[in-house]
């Protein structure tokens, strides 16, 4: 059976579960003995707990053995092969140099093997039941006051990295430093950015301070901060794209690799928190291996002839017609559609308004009506696909009906800096489903283009100052995308706009995209049930400059600005909801970008030699808690 391998201080097993406001304890009184510094913080009013949670409670209480979504008892062993698209140069995944294999693994990826201060704290480490809660993992248990001013971590004494080598104090102050460099991604400097301070308060206590405003979601970006080894960082150059791997911490390390074409990623038997409750039934397989491929249509086949054991299908026609080879038929293959709550990300049109062509929104609101998504739905998709009309879609968070009074109350004060629709209409983008529909709005997109200072000459759009003729680029990293791309630039061309579309491999992709090197892209930015963060990361003006951000059209708005502040500083997850619909508004009438559509399930196939939990997770596939169910015949190929 799952034992908790947490060590609480003493008295903590008799305090309230969850939440929990301390009087001073004994182990306070005696830790004022050893730490001089902690007395200054150790108050009546200091909350002391396993696991914290944006809005009301963790859902597990100190103590619990496992998730509800798992099956505690899946016996470990097998070795599986998944197939990765693209290619990777290097086993950091926290630089913007380079590509590593995270940004293509999906399920398993070089970043979570870095074990973070506490788990389930992100939007890509979503919990499987619950959003935006964090349990301790490195950190034993936190501290913090009422104002959320600070946090302490006290370091887990049995966490290790595969090394041998205790896990520190130091080593998560110098993991701070590290990405807060200009080296580190921009996501790191975006999650870390309320950090006032860190210090080191002995080997095993690190306080972080905050600073501006206080928020509750401050603890949980510094709680999912990935904790690396300072001695080896010391000794190699953090910036460059790196073919040498880092002491890792987690359930995996890495086993073999060659850049570009495989990595094999072995799991630890001795792995210092197999016991933990957060990692009870998760991890199952021995090993992982990824071969990766460039072309997608390669990778499939490549399943098809038994190469790989898992396939996730993102191509609807595919799913229609390309499943009826042998073995989907005899059973050797499942074909599955799992549904799902998750929040859909935000996958759509970006229009890159760092063009001077795109800066009006006339011009923008023009290239959102020639795009039929009814035709595309029904002749490319097969029907499968929903349109979004938000950027959240499936998920509480998204725009409906009029704003409500809550988002009434954030918007009022910019009501002369935004359409006056956006107080009196329910935004919607047109349905094209009868004849005719289609031609009234391309006349409606040309009346805008017209008052916009674009002329139809010759079956052209020409700007009537300089005589530039309206052309751009679509910048795509898979050809599968063209069917899609193809009506859409020839509606494009009947109001006169040329457009040719750019296929890139993924290295070249990531580099444009972090140069803010395209006209038009297609991208999805990852959502989760409770928005936070990362949302400044998509679309605050800050980052719109930012290399490597993910604003990728480039949108310096105040109003989205201040929206974002409201967002972030949410007290409960009514606010929360109000502050998202209200920004997802700003977004919509301005017209940043061209949502696309998603889907409520998975599109699975896979071979017949796996388990999942009877009680699966709602709020992620949870790949991790499934197990290979015969392991003498699951090898690597």
């Amino acid at each position: 059976m799952a034992v908790n391998s947490v060590a609480y201080p003493p008295g903590m097993a008799t305090m309230k579960p969850r939440y929990r406001k301390q009087i001073r304890p004994l182990w306070v009184i005696f830790a004022s003995l050893l730490w001089v510094t902690i007395p200054a913080v150790a108050t009546a009013d200091v909350t002391v707990a396993h696991a914290i949670s944006l809005y009301g409670q963790p859902k597990y209480p100190q103590g619990f053995q496992h998730f509800d979504y798992v099956n505690p008892n899946a016996p470990k062993g097998g070795r599986i092969t998944l197939p990765a698209l693209g290619s990777f140069d290097t086993l950091n995944p926290y630089v913007l140099k380079g590509i590593s294999p995270s940004s293509f693994a999906g399920l398993y990826g070089i970043s979570e093997l870095s074990e973070p201060l506490m788990v389930g704290t992100s939007y890509y480490l979503e919990s499987g039941d619950e959003p935006q809660t964090a349990y301790c993992l490195i950190c034993e248990w936190v501290e913090y006051p009422p104002d959320h001013s600070w946090i302490i971590f006290q370091i887990n004494p049995k966490a290790r990295f595969h090394n041998g080598t205790r896990i520190t104090a130091n080593d998560v102050a110098f993991s701070y430093q590290l990405l807060t460099s200009d080296q580190a991604h921009p996501a790191f400097h975006n999650n870390l950015l309320a950090v006032e301070k860190v210090e080191v308060l002995s080997p095993q206590r690190v306080r972080f301070r905050f600073k501006g405003p206080s928020e509750r979601s401050n603890l949980l970006r510094v709680g999912e901060l990935p904790v690396m080894s300072e001695a080896h960082w010391k000794q190699h150059p953090f910036g460059e794209s790196s073919g040498t791997p880092q002491p890792l911490s987690g359930p995996y390390t890495v086993k073999d690799f060659v850049l570009g074409n495989y990595i094999t990623l072995q799991r630890v038997d001795d792995f210092w928190a197999k016991e933990h409750p957060v990692y009870q039934g998760m991890f199952n397989f021995d090993e992982v291996r990824y071969d990766f491929y460039r072309d997608r249509t390669v990778a499939f086949e490549a399943f098809k002839s038994g190469a790989a054991d898992f396939w996730m299908e993102n191509v609807s026609k595919n799913w229609a017609t390309a499943y009826d080879f042998p073995d989907v038929k005899n059973g050797t293959i499942q074909k599955v559609e799992l549904p799902h709550s998750i929040p859909s990300g935000t996958q759509a049109f970006f229009i890159n308004m760092r063009r001077a062509k795109f800066q009006d929104v006339r011009v923008r609101k023009a290239l959102s009506l020639m795009f039929d998504f009814q035709w595309t739905n029904k002749n490319i998709f097969s029907g499968a696909y929903t349109r979004n009309q938000t950027h959240f879609p499936n998920s509480v968070m998204a725009a409906r009906g009029l704003p409500s009074p809550r988002e009434r109350d954030l918007l009022e004060p910019f009501r002369q800096q935004l359409p006056t629709e956006l107080f009196t209409e329910e935004f919607s983008y047109p349905v094209y489903d009868e004849p005719g529909k289609l031609r009234k709005n391309m006349k409606l997109a040309m009346q805008l283009l017209r008052s916009a200072g674009w002329e139809y000459q010759n079956q052209r759009l020409i700007n009537s100052q300089n005589g530039q003729h309206f052309q751009f680029e679509i910048l795509i990293n898979s050809p599968s995308f063209q069917r899609v791309l193809l009506p859409y630039s020839k509606n494009l061309a009947k109001i006169g706009i040329e457009t040719s579309v750019r296929i890139v491999d993924r290295a070249q992709y990531k580099v444009r995209l972090d140069d803010f090197d395209f006209d038009m892209t297609v991208f999805v930015l990852p959502q989760s049930a409770s928005p936070g963060q990362e949302q400044r990361l998509y679309f605050h003006s800050s980052q719109a400059n930012v290399r490597g951000s993910k604003n990728l059209s480039g949108i310096q708005d105040p109003v989205v600005d201040a929206m974002i502040q409201h967002i972030t500083s949410a007290n409960t997850h009514a606010d929360l909801v109000a502050a998202v619909r209200a920004m997802d508004r700003v977004l919509l009438w301005n017209y940043y970008s061209i949502p696309h559509w998603h889907l409520g399930y998975h599109r699975l196939a896979y071979k017949n030699i796996f388990s999942k939990p009877r009680n699966p997770a709602d709020m992620s596939l949870a790949f991790q808690t499934w197990w290979v169910r015969d392991t003498k015949n699951s090898v690597n190929r």
